[in-house]
C-alpha cells in the first residue's frame, strides 16, 4: 500500500488495526505478516507520529502494534526499530509510552536471533534509564509495563550491571532514584525492587546484598505516611510469598513487625497487617533455620498481648491476630511455640473457637485451631511433642468444662450444628485433632457427631462435600489404626464409617434408579 495514500486517509488503516487488534484469539505469525504486508510498519509508526489527532487511530494502533509485537513475527522485527521505541518511552501520550515499555519486553521475551544482542541494544539506545523515568512518572499502567520491561532484562545477566549499578551514586542505582522520588515513586521503585527479587535466588541475593530490601524497611518505618506504609506492608507480604525469600527475610524484618504489632499508637489496619505478615513468614518450616526462637516468641508474645487486649471485640484486629496466630501454628515448629508457652498462646485460638459470640472471631479461630491441630501438615508431623500435646489436650477440656456443653464432644457437636461457614471449619477442626487418641475417643462417644460426618447429604456445595467426606476418611482412618478397632461395641461406627469412605463425598443416596412418572396428560 502506497505509504501517502495511507496518511492522507487513515480511515482503512484505522478500520484494519481495529480489526487486528479485537481479533478473537492469539494472533499467529502468518496473520501478522498478511497485516504488515498491507500495513508495513514505517507507515503505522508514521501515523501514530503525524496523525495522533484523528479521532480513535491512537488508540487503534496502539492496539493493533500491541498484538503484532506479541507475535515471535512481530518480535523479530523490533530490533530494526528501535529508535521508534526509544522514541515512544519519550512520549507524552501515556497509551503510547505503555506500548513503548511492552515492546521492549516482548523483544527481551523472544529475541532468538544470536546475532544481536538484547542487551547491547538496550544500552546503546540508553533505554533502561528512560524505562525507570515512566516508572515513576508514568500512570499505573505504564509503570506495571516499566516494571515487567526491568524484570525482563534483569533475567539476563550480563544486564546485572546496568540494573543494579555498584555506585550508589549513578543516577540509576535504585537506592539514588528512590531518595529523590515523591511518596509515589518510592512506592513503585519498592515494587520494582520486589519483582527483581522474585525472579530467582541469584538475583534476590543481589538485591539484599545492594541493601535495597533496607529501603522497604525504612518505608514501613516512616509513621508520618501511613499510606505509604501500608503499600510497604503488601510489598513486604508479598515478599513473603517468594520461595526463595525466606532466608533474606532475616532478623531484622521480624524485629520490625513486632514493634509495629506493640506498637497501641498504630493505626489498627497497620498492626493487623503486620501481624497477617508475621503469620505468613513464620507459617515456613524453613524459616526456623535463618531466625533465632527468641525473635519469633516476641513476635508470638506481641500478637499475645494485642489479642488479650482485644478480648471482648470482635474486630478486624482481633481477626488478623488469630488468622496469623493460626498461620504460624500450622507449621509443626511454630505450633510447638504457641502451646510451649506458659501461659500458651494457643489459648486465645481454643477459647474464641467455641465461643458464638462474635461471628467472625469465632470463624477465624476455628480455622487457626485446624492449623494447629495439624489438618494442613504432613501425616508425620501432625502429632506434636508430649508437652505440646498435653497443652492442646488440657486447652480443649478447659474450655469444654467452662462451657454448657461439658465435653469436647459436646463443643465439637455444636459447632458442627452451626451454620455452614462454621460446620466446615468444624470439619477441619476434628480433621486435624482426631489424630489424637483422647480426640477420637470423644468423637465415637457422639453418634450425632458420626452421623453428620458420615450423611452425604448433610451439605450441598462440592466444598461442603468433600470437606465432610475428609473429615470422614480422617476420622475412619484414626479409627483403624487405634485400640478402638477391636471394641465389639463400636463396631456399628466403624461399619458406617468405612460404609461412607467408599461412597465417596458426593453420592446423596445409597442406591439411584430411574422411576417412572405417571400423570394425567394435560389438554387445551
Amino acid at each position: 500500500m502506497d505509504e501517502e495514500f495511507s496518511l492522507n486517509d487513515p480511515t482503512q488503516l484505522i478500520e484494519s488495526a481495529t480489526d487486528f487488534a479485537h481479533h478473537p484469539g492469539v494472533q499467529n505469525d502468518a496473520a501478522t505478516k498478511d497485516f504488515l504486508d498491507h500495513f508495513p510498519l514505517p507507515v503505522i509508526i508514521s501515523a501514530l507520529q503525524t496523525k495522533a489527532d484523528v479521532p480513535g487511530l491512537e488508540e487503534a494502533l496502539v492496539a493493533c502494534l500491541e498484538r503484532v509485537f506479541k507475535t515471535k513475527y512481530g518480535a523479530s522485527l523490533i530490533p530494526q526499530y528501535m529508535p521508534f521505541v526509544q522514541v515512544g518511552l519519550k512520549a507524552d501520550s501515556q497509551i503510547v509510552r505503555c506500548l513503548a515499555c511492552k515492546t521492549v519486553s516482548s523483544f527481551l521475551e523472544n529475541i532468538d536471533d544470536r546475532s544481536i544482542s538484547a542487551v547491547q541494544l538496550i544500552i546503546d539506545y540508553d533505554m533502561h534509564p528512560l524505562l525507570l523515568d515512566c516508572l515513576i512518572y508514568g500512570n499505573e499502567k505504564v509503570a506495571t509495563a516499566a516494571i515487567d520491561a526491568i524484570k525482563k532484562l534483569a533475567q539476563f545477566p550480563e544486564a546485572m550491571g546496568i540494573v543494579f549499578p555498584s555506585n550508589i551514586n549513578e543516577v540509576t542505582h535504585l537506592g539514588n532514584l528512590a531518595s529523590r522520588c515523591s511518596s509515589l515513586g518510592r512506592v513503585r521503585v519498592l515494587s520494582l525492587i520486589v519483582k527483581l527479587f522474585s525472579i530467582s535466588s541469584s538475583v534476590a541475593s543481589v538485591v539484599y546484598n545492594s541493601n535495597l530490601l533496607t529501603l522497604l524497611e525504612a518505608e514501613i518505618r516512616n509513621s508520618n505516611d501511613t499510606l505509604g506504609t501500608l503499600s510497604a506492608l503488601e510489598l513486604l507480604y508479598e515478599l513473603t510469598e517468594i520461595q526463595h525469600g525466606t532466608e533474606f527475610l532475616s532478623r531484622t524484618t521480624l524485629q520490625l513487625l513486632h514493634s509495629i504489632i506493640s506498637n497501641s499508637s498504630m493505626e489498627s489496619i497497620l498492626r493487623s497487617r503486620a501481624m497477617m505478615i508475621s503469620g505468613r513468614l513464620l507459617s515456613k518450616e524453613n524459616i526456623y533455620m535463618f531466625v533465632d526462637e527468641p525473635s519469633v516468641k516476641g513476635v508470638i508474645s506481641a500478637i499475645n498481648v494485642r489479642l488479650g487486649l482485644l478480648n471482648s471485640e470482635d474486630t478486624e484486629e482481633c481477626e488478623a491476630a488469630l488468622e496469623a496466630l493460626g498461620q504460624i501454628g500450622s507449621s509443626f515448629q511454630g505450633a510447638m511455640l504457641l502451646l510451649a508457652s506458659f501461659p500458651p498462646a494457643a489459648r486465645h485460638i481454643v477459647h474464641a473457637a467455641f465461643d458464638r459470640q462474635g461471628r467472625g472471631k469465632q470463624l477465624a479461630a476455628l480455622h487457626a485451631l485446624g492449623n494447629v491441630a495439624g489438618e494442613n501438615r504432613p501425616e508425620d508431623s501432625v502429632i506434636l511433642n508430649g508437652d505440646a500435646e498435653e497443652s492442646l489436650r488440657l486447652l480443649i477440656y478447659e474450655v469444654a468444662s467452662e462451657s454448657s456443653k461439658l465435653t469436647p464432644s459436646g463443643i465439637f457437636l455444636s459447632v458442627l450444628q452451626q451454620a455452614a461457614e462454621f460446620r466446615l471449619a468444624g470439619y477441619t477442626v476434628v480433621r486435624g485433632l482426631v489424630a489424637r487418641l483422647w480426640c477420637l475417643m470423644e468423637i465415637c462417644s457422639k453418634p450425632e457427631i458420626i452421623n453428620i460426618v458420615t450423611d452425604p447429604t448433610v451439605e450441598t456445595t462440592k466444598i461442603g462435600m468433600e470437606t465432610r467426606y475428609n473429615c470422614c476418611k480422617a476420622i475412619h482412618r484414626a479409627f483403624m489404626s487405634s485400640k478402638l478397632v477391636g471394641d465389639p461395641a463400636l463396631s456399628g461406627i466403624a461399619g458406617k464409617l468405612q460404609e461412607a469412605v467408599q461412597r465417596g463425598p458426593y453420592l446423596a443416596r445409597k442406591y439411584t434408579e430411574a422411576t417412572p412418572v405417571v400423570m394425567t396428560a394435560e389438554r387445551f
